[in-house]
């Protein structure tokens, strides 16, 4: 595997969780190319290709997506939905991420 390849999205609206996420990965290697996505829109637009990202190629998604399912715009649960119902990024892994302690986060998550 060609490590230049390696890209992470991790999609976090708390700058601190973000921060503490992207050091760790950093920190030991394990990441050359991370993404942040800041809101559920965002994170959309960044893995179709739209919009700002049209410039990406779509041939070269993610090869992990960190999830928040607490976000503006469009939670993180659409946005997982989206995710896997699309032939190009169902394969994409994703780590579903939440500071939520209700139950159903969980298991819908």
């Amino acid at each position: 595997m060609n490590l230049n390849e390696i890209e992470i999205l991790p999609v976090e609206d708390n700058a601190a969780n973000e921060e503490l996420a992207t050091d760790a990965l950093r920190t030991n290697n394990l990441v050359n190319q991370i993404h942040v996505a800041r809101d559920g829109e965002e994170a959309l637009d960044f893995l179709f290709c739209h919009d700002a990202n049209t410039y990406r190629d779509c041939e070269k998604p993610p090869r992990l997506v960190l999830l928040d399912l607490m976000l503006p715009k469009v939670d993180g649960l659409e946005v997982l939905r989206q995710l896997k119902n699309d032939p190009r990024t169902k394969a994409i892994p994703v780590v579903i991420l939440t500071a939520s302690r209700e139950g159903r986060d969980m298991i819908n998550g």
